[in-house]
């Protein structure tokens, strides 16, 4: 799995959910589909007097996420900025383009009241439910930043294997001797093993 494939399967779902945070520090969900992938940027549409539109330049924050016909969730966290004015118009000819029935939505001169924004800096995260054991790929895109996630198994460790034989995907390695260490690309971040450390060497990133 790669950047370019993940968007190309964004691509291929459509309709994507797009989460914000409002003035109240509520999260906001929505589907998307006025969407166009240039490059690894992405632009969407929506109208300036949205509460979509405000909670983006109040915040900036927004987290994509889709799901293929192959249990694979794709999960894209990064902050949104309206597009230039001088490309303003280029982007929308594009998205009107390629999503026809906003001519329904946003006819003639009401269609003014759209506005582009786009998305350069973010991080990817690919979950596949699909494959065993399960497997989960992290990537960056510009100046995205990655912080970890799930759990790691400490020096506290005394090597007796319990973390192991009760994770579901089989994703703990014997250590030599020890710790054990939790393979993160076929981690669940179920924290069994967390809860089950006889002597709590298991903590969250």
């Amino acid at each position: 799995m790669d950047v370019k494939t993940c968007i190309e399967k964004l691509g291929y779902v459509g309709v994507l959910n797009f989460a914000t945070v409002d003035e109240d520090g509520a999260p906001q969900v929505r589907n998307i589909s006025a969407i166009h992938y240039e490059g690894t940027d992405i632009y969407f549409l929506t109208a300036r007097g949205k509460s979509f539109a405000r909670q983006l330049y109040a915040d900036g924050r927004v987290q994509i996420a889709g799901y293929t016909r192959y249990k694979e969730t794709i999960r894209l966290s990064g902050r949104a900025v309206e597009a230039p004015q001088e490309e303003q118009m280029k982007w929308r000819d594009i998205l009107y383009q390629e999503q026809p029935y906003l001519e329904n939505v946003y006819p003639g001169e009401s269609k003014n009241i759209d506005t582009i924004f786009v998305i350069k800096n973010y991080t990817i995260e690919y979950f596949c439910l699909s494959t065993r054991p399960i497997t989960r790929e992290y990537f960056v895109v510009g100046d995205g930043v990655l912080k970890p996630k799930g759990y790691r198994i400490t020096n506290a460790c005394i090597g007796c294997g319990k973390c192991a034989v009760i994770c579901p995907q089989k994703a703990v390695d014997k250590g030599t001797p020890k710790p054990y260490v939790i393979r993160q690309n076929n981690c669940l971040q179920c924290g069994n093993c967390f809860e089950n450390c006889p002597v709590k060497a298991i903590e969250r990133y």
